[in-house]
């Protein structure tokens, strides 16, 4: 689906790289999280990938495109949601009448579907809708065209308590098995349970890559009375104790995105040593 090799960027001339040597698979079927501190390229990635930028060097191919090219059979099946974003002042009727013909898969049932479940209301123009109904309303789009890439920018932000558990649910529930997800965020809360594959960016490079079953079978989210021990590759101080994190000796555990990301970012090089 998506095979990035030895990827330089560098923004403008005589300016520092932002990526060095970058390589990255990712498959179908499949959520990605992407995640890194302020400044770490994400977006940039994500503009890579769609064909908004161009590479300094390497190669980034997706479904067998050049993204670059931008060519029509590589954009009828890509969808991004940026952060960002402008909607016309049409009508949802008229904005999918518009757009949903670039898309041969578009499924408006399952739009109706998805726009009900957020209870957006009928509206005349969509410049009517707040931000939060804006961003809900471009998510049910996105997952209505049934595109093969989707591609997801902060999809939570502007989203109030109950719409980022819809959210939740609609993504877990509308993806078929070609599909690939990519969601870029820092709000991981909002989407630890939906994440199948982790991606860490840091210094333009991916300071991890692992699949989240393979995280949960190695490392072991817990809680407790003390950060010491001989096993605690990594502890946060919390309110009536420690989240700490250690070898996983019982199978599997849950894990909390949010711990191991501070954990991989700031912890030990015995941490880091072990999750590599």
């Amino acid at each position: 689906m998506i095979d990035i090799h030895k990827l330089d960027f560098t923004y403008g001339r005589n300016q520092e790289s932002l990526f060095q040597n970058l390589d990255c698979e990712l498959q179908p079927g499949s959520i990605a999280g992407l995640l890194g501190k302020n400044g770490a390229g994400k977006t940039t990635l994500l503009k890579i990938m769609i064909g908004l930028l161009h590479p300094t060097s390497g190669q980034v191919k997706v479904n067998d495109h050049h993204p670059g090219k931008r060519q029509p059979s590589f954009l009828q099946d890509l969808y991004f949601v940026s952060e960002e974003f402008h909607i016309p002042g049409i009508s949802i009727d008229s904005y999918v009448k518009a757009n949903s013909k670039f898309y041969p898969r578009f499924d408006k049932v399952l739009l109706d579907k998805l726009t009900t479940e957020f209870e957006l209301p009928e509206t005349r123009s969509l410049q009517k809708l707040s931000y939060g109904q804006k961003k809900k309303f471009l998510i049910s789009f996105a997952l209505a065209t049934r595109c093969r890439l989707l591609v997801l920018d902060e999809p939570t932000n502007g989203l109030d308590i109950p719409s980022k558990a819809i959210f939740r649910k609609i993504m877990a529930g509308s993806l078929d098995e070609d599909q690939l997800v990519i969601i870029s965020t820092h709000q991981v809360k909002d989407v630890e349970n939906l994440i199948d594959r982790i991606l860490m960016l840091e210094n333009g490079q991916f300071i991890m890559q692992k699949d989240m079953i393979d995280i949960s079978s190695s490392l072991n989210f817990a809680t407790s009375t003390t950060s010491e021990g001989d096993d605690v590759l990594y502890s946060e101080m919390v309110p009536g104790g420690y989240k700490v994190i250690t070898p996983q000796v019982n199978g599997s555990s849950s894990v909390d995105i949010e711990l191991l990301f501070n954990a991989v970012t700031q912890g030990s090089q015995k941490l880091k040593d072990y999750v590599n």
